[in-house]
């Protein structure tokens, strides 16, 4: 009996620190977020601006567009590189993220796990928290997510399939041609629950 309570308290324990810790989380990211103030209205300016200049108008070009292997820019929080918010608008979630990840770096905001919007390769790795990765798992095909770099340059994508992969699974993460790739842990750790999108043609 004694076993059982303590294996009971035990559960209250890790239940209530895990609420902690996602309530930790949201109020974070909510706080990087009010500290990065990306120009989002202005990029949406700046890209009506490039659009145009396709068809023959005098506009700067981002250089991006003429360098796309250039790094990605980032801007410094308290020690730490981001290089900008993940918006998926059907959920509600706006999120930083960083530059470079590391399992310390998680617990506080998605972090850039390989590539660069520039290039076409992004992936980025979250914590299962409620208000970090775990809606994604509710997207379906279709869906719009949005990347804005620091630099207010923004990159609209569509959700397109959904994988399931082992967590040793490094380069099977890395391969094929998408756009964007989003994943976090699922249940249990032993598995990511990977969501793969690609670029809207207008971006």
């Amino acid at each position: 009996m004694t076993i059982g309570l303590l294996l009971l308290a035990a559960a209250f324990l890790l239940t209530g620190y895990n609420i902690w810790d996602e309530r930790r989380a949201e109020k974070a990211s909510q706080e990087l977020l009010s500290q990065m103030d990306l120009p989002v209205e202005e990029a949406k300016e700046r890209f009506a601006d490039w659009e145009a200049g396709l068809q023959g108008s005098e506009v700067d070009i981002p250089d991006y567009v003429l360098n796309p292997y250039m790094d990605m820019p980032v801007t410094v929080i308290e020690g730490h590189a981001y290089i900008g918010v993940l918006s998926v608008p059907s959920l509600g979630l706006d999120l930083p993220v960083m530059a470079e990840w590391s399992y310390p770096k998680l617990k506080i905001a998605p972090c850039r796990y390989h590539g660069s919007a520039y290039t076409h390769d992004l992936i980025i790795a979250g914590h299962n928290y409620r208000k970090h990765f775990s809606p994604i798992k509710n997207l379906e095909p279709g869906e719009r997510i949005v990347f804005t770099d620091v630099e207010g340059n923004q990159f609209f994508y569509q959700v397109d399939t959904v994988e399931i992969l082992k967590k040793t699974a490094v380069e099977q993460m890395e391969s094929g041609e998408w756009d964007l790739t989003l994943f976090t842990c699922t249940y249990g750790g032993q598995t990511r629950f990977t969501l793969r999108c690609i670029l809207e043609e207008d971006s």
